[in-house]
């Protein structure tokens, strides 16, 4: 049996995604998929950006997630990057947004 392929994905969700508790919806899903980075509100007021490591099934079920929100969201669009992963996270936490 072959190792999973360690990748990074980097996901904007926009929609209603700010003020209901989505990054604490992230921030737990992550966890228990064990994977590393952050997940952030930007500065948009609409947007949430999600910086994930781990295995590529993790990270698709993830973006599963993301793509459903939890109930007082609304997700309109979810745009993905994917990438080689980094290392540099030691678990996964809320990040602060840029302005």
């Amino acid at each position: 049996m072959t190792e999973p392929q360690y990748v990074a994905l980097r996901a904007v969700v926009r929609g209603r995604v700010q003020g209901i508790g989505f990054r604490d919806y992230v921030l737990t899903r992550a966890r228990f998929l064990g994977l590393t980075g952050y997940v952030r509100n930007l500065p948009d007021g609409r947007s949430v950006e999600v910086v994930a490591e781990g295995a590529r099934p993790d990270l698709e079920q993830l973006l599963e997630y993301l793509r459903h929100g939890p109930r007082l969201s609304r997700v309109d669009a979810v745009d993905t990057e994917w990438g080689e992963p980094t290392g540099a996270y030691e678990g996964f936490g809320v990040g602060i947004s840029r302005v």
